[in-house]
């Protein structure tokens, strides 16, 4: 072996690279530090996550029902049955949820759009006119002809930005039992499933 080799990759070339990284030399390389993320930029990446739409409901202590359409839903864990939802800080459903320390999830069918509309919409005095309900396990309101719904006792709350992190002990659910489209949110819009992508995939 010949010095040429040893210089090139040996021990020598090794132990001067780390005494050029210890001075700041040349071989030490400083990046700038990221710009702050616009959130018009982040809104329209996520955007490009397709999700379904819930309404979660809530019950506070002078029994007033409250309601907020969502799409930062999702499982935590089986056993404990737990699932998660996110909450702007200043959401009454939120306030109502933790006062009261129940809420349900209903999931929306594909035909529901109208029923996630009302409720993204700041509360008013006909918010709950003609919305057929009902209290569920812990009084939150399980939405009539809902998909599905999960009756929640409040488990935990975590700091998320914005935002409240919601964890939910699942006490009971409904949902039927043959294949009914839900409602999906996709880029700042509600859609449906297409018969593409409800078609079987083969096992073959």
């Amino acid at each position: 072996m010949n010095g040429a080799g040893r210089s090139a990759g040996g021990p020598a070339a090794v132990a001067s690279s780390a005494r050029r990284r210890a001075r700041g030399g040349p071989a030490a390389t400083a990046t700038a530090p990221p710009q702050p993320l616009a959130a018009a930029a982040l809104r329209a990446a996520l955007g490009h996550f397709a999700t379904g739409v819930t309404v979660v409901t809530a019950r506070d202590g002078d029994e007033r029902v409250f309601g907020t359409t969502a799409n930062a839903v999702s499982s935590v864990s089986l056993d404990p049955p737990l699932l998660l939802v996110c909450l702007r800080d200043e959401s009454e459903t939120l306030a109502a949820l933790l006062a009261g320390g129940h809420f349900a999830v209903n999931v929306l069918r594909a035909e529901q759009d109208e029923l996630a509309r009302r409720f993204a919409r700041r509360a008013a005095p006909d918010t709950w006119a003609e919305v057929g309900h009902a209290p569920g396990h812990g009084g939150a309101p399980r939405l009539h002809g809902a998909l599905a719904t999960l009756d929640c006792a409040l488990h935990d709350v975590a700091d998320g930005g914005d935002h409240r992190i919601v964890v939910g002990r699942v006490l009971a659910v409904d949902h039927p039992d043959e294949h009914v489209d839900p409602l999906l949110y996709y880029r700042g819009a509600f859609a449906a499933l297409t018969a593409t992508t409800r078609a079987p995939r083969s096992r073959a």
